[in-house]
């Protein structure tokens, strides 16, 4: 089975078309005085991980073109609720925004009654980013392929533990989608990011882990991790030397997670259309494509209205994920 990944065409995110866009919005922008405060961006998960890594990317290319402050706001917990919660409750006048990935769209799911209403109470800025998700086992692990996963944890059902930034995150769906494809059981142990994850995964307090970070792919090159596989279609030029999950004999494994920028709804439209313009051009420039490479995650950028459009369609998918693999809360 394959996780939804963003299928917007590149073409539609042209430099110039952006660039056009963000002086047609000037004139109302430049009565309404915005911005003349620091600009708030949310973080619902800990320090270090994709999603703090995606807001600290675009943070100097946002205060250079809008000449103010922006401040990151790390608030994690449940699964991102808290901080996703913070912004649906923030004023909606252009100052508070949020990053948020897959699990953003799975809570809808694994979360009956969220304290806010995604459809209402929120709105898509624009998608940023896309990434495949490397497989990392501890050094401490008795397996050393995606092969010798699959067979050691037939033979010892239950005694493998595989770590994810939270419960609904895409790390934690591959999880679960590999249980289910492969005929095995582990454990899931849920984080409150996937910063302290890589840390326990190192210490060789858990098995597994599923990311798609710079961090794992810079503790499998210090030797502090195993990378055993990517869920990519294909291997990736960073890591060319590691296999995928279908060549390792898992056919149909692809999976990948994502970042997308959101706003509270009411936000004016003109300062949503902007800062998706600054976002897009920002995440397709030089200077961020070598760090972009490094997370190996690819950007993508697009209108509020196709950031609207994807989110729809990733809570439909990811629901889908859900009751098929049979998740619950933990």
């Amino acid at each position: 089975m394959t996780l939804p990944g963003f299928a917007v065409s590149r073409r539609r995110f042209a430099l110039g078309v952006a660039a056009g866009a963000s002086q047609i919005a000037l004139p109302s922008l430049a009565q309404s005085g915005w911005p003349n405060k620091p600009i708030r961006i949310i973080v619902p998960y800990t320090p270090g991980g994709f999603t703090d890594q995606m807001a600290r990317l675009v943070q100097p290319g946002l205060q250079a073109r809008l000449g103010q402050t922006v401040v990151i706001d790390n608030k994690p917990g449940a699964n991102s609720i808290i901080g996703v919660d913070t912004l649906a409750k923030s004023a909606p006048d252009g100052y508070t925004f949020a990053v948020v990935i897959a699990a953003y769209a799975a809570n809808t799911t694994l979360y009956p009654k969220l304290p806010y209403d995604p459809r209402k109470d929120l709105i898509g800025v624009a998608p940023m980013s896309s990434a495949p998700l490397l497989a990392a086992v501890s050094n401490s692990a008795p397996f050393r392929t995606v092969a010798e996963l699959i067979v050691y944890d037939r033979n010892h059902p239950g005694k493998v533990s595989f770590g994810s930034s939270g419960t609904g995150a895409a790390a934690h769906l591959t999880g679960e989608l590999l249980k289910a494809v492969t005929k095995t059981y582990m454990v899931h142990i849920p984080y409150r990011g996937a910063a302290p994850a890589l840390a326990d995964l190192i210490g060789g307090q858990i098995d597994l882990l599923f990311d798609g970070g710079a961090a794992v792919v810079n503790a499998g090159k210090a030797g502090q991790v195993r990378l055993i596989g990517v869920t990519s279609e294909q291997r990736l030029a960073l890591l060319p030397q590691l296999p995928t999950f279908v060549e390792q004999g898992v056919p149909g494994f692809v999976s990948s997670s994502w970042a997308a920028m959101l706003a509270p709804a009411g936000t004016p439209k003109e300062i949503v259309r902007r800062m998706s313009d600054e976002l897009t051009q920002i995440l397709h420039s030089a200077e961020a494509r070598p760090r972009l490479d490094a997370m190996v995650v690819s950007a993508t950028g697009g209108t509020p209205q196709e950031c609207d459009a994807f989110l729809a369609a990733e809570t439909v998918k990811w629901g889908q994920v859900i009751r098929q693999a049979g998740v619950k809360l933990e």
